[in-house]
């Protein structure tokens, strides 16, 4: 049986790390996809990448509609190995964080929560107030959640802005025990 892996994508500035994620997901015959994203996500993705969902939905195995409450993802028992949101909005960080699960998304997330599976969350905001370091630290206390935002690196000498994304999305696939090609661990 395929690993299942869900990608959720907000409505933050971001989407281009979303599509590079899919896109190495893809290669993996191992790995299926299970995508769904927000409506905010369909705007920043016309602007940010000049495409529509569409476009980017073709990169997952399967697509969810963000209001099927009821989609297999939204089950404890439907399993999968857990959950990347990239990018992750503030508000989808303040509705996991206090139980919000108002839409596909964020129920998902819960309930890879509430299954002790792996949750990233690609937060994407700046400056942080108070509010939002709040929610990310009650996250960050749950042993099965990590906070990466993508922060970018230098120490393996990017030449071009997609050496910088390879790089974001290896560290975000290692936390799931995937070696991506052309991630650089320090040596």
């Amino acid at each position: 049986m395929k690993k299942r892996i869900i990608v959720g994508i907000t409505g933050a500035s971001g989407i281009p790390l979303a599509v590079h994620l899919l896109k190495e997901l893809k290669k993996l015959p191992e790995v299926e996809t299970h995508l769904v994203y927000t409506k905010g996500a369909e705007m920043t993705a016309e602007f940010e990448c000049g495409c529509n969902m569409e476009e980017i939905r073709v990169l997952s195995d399967v697509c969810y509609d963000n209001e099927n409450i009821g989609a297999a993802i939204a089950s404890g028992t439907y399993h999968t190995e857990g959950m990347i949101v990239l990018p992750c909005s503030m508000k989808t960080v303040s509705g996991i964080a206090h139980g919000f699960s108002d839409n596909l998304l964020l129920r998902a997330a819960d309930v890879t929560i509430k299954e002790q599976r792996r949750l990233i969350l690609a937060v994407r905001e700046t400056p942080l107030s108070p509010i939002h370091l709040e929610n990310m630290l009650g996250l960050s206390r749950l042993t099965n959640v990590s906070i990466m935002p993508p922060v970018l690196s230098y120490y393996h000498l990017p030449m071009t802005v997609e050496d910088m994304e390879r790089q974001l999305v290896g560290k975000i696939l290692s936390r799931f025990h995937i070696e991506m090609e052309g991630f650089q661990t320090w040596n």
